[in-house]
């Protein structure tokens, strides 16, 4: 190319880390590149929880229409913010190989008394026993995700969550100044860029945001120059897995305000899928776990969505709409 690319991102330290990632692979390839920071929607407003804003591609909005303009080449997303549905005219490039898909737990106080009430022992998360009946909640955790207030609820019923917003470096501010007894994250983030606490714990039951940890580039669909520059650093496995995450987000109409969560993985040469839905208050829940083989992996999202529809998730999607067209 004659120009170096012009790379789209936003301004957060995780995004810009995000955007430095993809610059490095193209200069392995001699592409030379430069970064755009751009605004999003959800950088602005902080304060308002992202499940009641209601706005799909809140932190990808701003990117694609710097695309579409020219501003930009390419935009670099944490896939999990982008909308299942790409705007007429953008496609996906590049798929960086995953990192962690798990969130964590930074947590505040003693530990011995923060894992009592957790049902952590000896190493290993065990079956909690749930005090509805408690006057008091017990904990007090933070997140502005749905989906991860929704999975804390089902296991933890007598906590309590509250609202976090903003960049992850704001996030962790807001915990050591609250009186939270913790908050979550997303373990790639953290670790992205160094900022993981010691007091922080993996919490290996709560499945993931479709495609959490992947990073993903998109391009206009015209730019067939850019399209086979990004396919030589796109990894198969993350693409793939990706991708059937996102197909049953999408099959199942799930957005901001709808805790769905979805992780597909392989091994053993098949493909390892788990996924669920819940009611907002945690207490309905819906749950699929099936192995694909490879060679039944297109499409294999859609079906796995229509199951669990069938199998409980039908009633829970259909009360959160309910509640949704009511507020």
């Amino acid at each position: 190319m004659k120009q170096a690319i012009r790379i789209g991102t936003r301004e957060s330290q995780l995004a810009v880390w995000q955007a430095m990632q993809v610059k490095e692979l193209l200069a392995g390839q001699n592409v030379a590149a430069e970064l755009v920071y751009i605004k999003s929607e959800g950088d602005i407003d902080l304060k308002t929880p992202l499940y009641e804003m209601g706005v799909q591609g809140i932190f990808t909005r701003s990117l694609d229409i710097a695309l579409l303009n020219n501003r930009i080449d390419i935009a670099v997303h944490s896939m999990k913010d982008v909308p299942t549905q790409l705007p007429a005219g953008i496609i996906p490039a590049a798929a960086l190989k995953r990192a962690s898909w798990k969130d964590l737990l930074v947590y505040k106080g003693d530990w011995q008394d923060v894992s009592s009430k957790l049902g952590y022992t000896d190493g290993q998360w065990t079956t909690p026993n749930p005090k509805p009946e408690t006057p008091n909640p017990e904990l007090i955790i933070a997140t502005s995700s749905i989906r991860r207030k929704a999975q804390w609820l089902n296991r933890y019923p007598q906590h309590n969550i509250d609202n976090l917003r903003g960049n992850v470096n704001t996030r962790l501010a807001k915990v050591a100044e609250s009186n939270w007894h913790g908050a979550i994250f997303a373990t790639a983030g953290l670790e992205r860029i160094n900022l993981r606490p010691e007091q922080s714990i993996e919490l290996d039951w709560m499945l993931p945001a479709p495609a959490q940890g992947a990073i993903m580039v998109v391009c206009r669909a015209e730019d067939k120059e850019i399209t086979n520059i990004c396919a030589a650093f796109n990894d198969t496995d993350t693409a793939l897995c990706t991708q059937i995450e996102r197909d049953f987000l999408r099959a199942l109409l799930g957005g901001c305000s709808t805790p769905i969560s979805a992780l597909a993985e392989v091994k053993n040469q098949q493909i390892y899928f788990q996924g669920n839905i819940l009611s907002v208050d945690g207490k309905q829940k819906a749950a699929i776990e099936k192995t694909i083989p490879f060679d039944a992996a297109t499409g294999a999202g859609a079906l796995l969505a229509k199951e669990l529809l069938a199998n409980g998730g039908q009633a829970i999607a259909d009360g959160i709409q309910k509640k949704e067209v009511t507020n």
